[in-house]
């Protein structure tokens, strides 16, 4: 009985220390990646998509990981039209940082621009749960599933006739 106060103080110690810990700073880029990452903004929004993948990758050479790197390239590669690729990247980001409600929205922008519109529907239930309806990445999220997926469209290469031999 008489070690208790001392045990609370002890445990307690111990708990805020772990949650400190867990809750550290984000990793501050590195300035060669960040003139990528400026070089790769500035061609994304003259629309030029495959340079601006070029200085993502390269910036991600330079500072490999980087949440914020991993998050504009997969923003580039689904302008690209490159749905699956940038899904592979937010769930990157989503490994090392489970609540970061940009990858959240973003992966559920590209499963709606897949068709997968109910998952889509979980990563905002999900987000609305971390940061409420009103947050700006919820609200562009809630914005794409209520547009839908984009129609697709099909080349009259894709379609072509056959031609078929038969005799009479």
């Amino acid at each position: 009985m008489r070690y208790t106060p001392a045990a609370l103080a002890l445990s307690l110690l111990a708990a805020v220390t772990a949650s400190v810990s867990l809750s550290a700073p984000p990793v501050p880029l590195d300035p060669r990646a960040a003139v990528l990452v400026a070089e790769g903004r500035k061609l994304l929004a003259g629309g030029d998509a495959n340079g601006a993948i070029d200085a993502y990758e390269a910036a991600l050479a330079v500072q490999p990981g980087h949440v914020a790197i991993l998050l504009n390239l997969a923003e580039a590669t689904r302008k690209q039209g490159m749905q699956g690729k940038a899904l592979r990247y937010y769930r990157e980001v989503l490994e090392t940082e489970p609540g970061n409600v940009y990858a959240i929205s973003g992966e559920g922008q590209a499963l709606v621009e897949k068709g997968a519109v109910e998952r889509a529907r979980r990563n905002l239930t999900r987000l609305e749960q971390i940061c409420g309806a009103g947050c700006l990445p919820a609200r562009d999220l809630a914005a794409a599933i209520q547009q839908g997926p984009a129609p697709q469209v099909v080349t009259a290469e894709a379609v072509q006739a056959k031609p078929t031999v038969t005799t009479n």
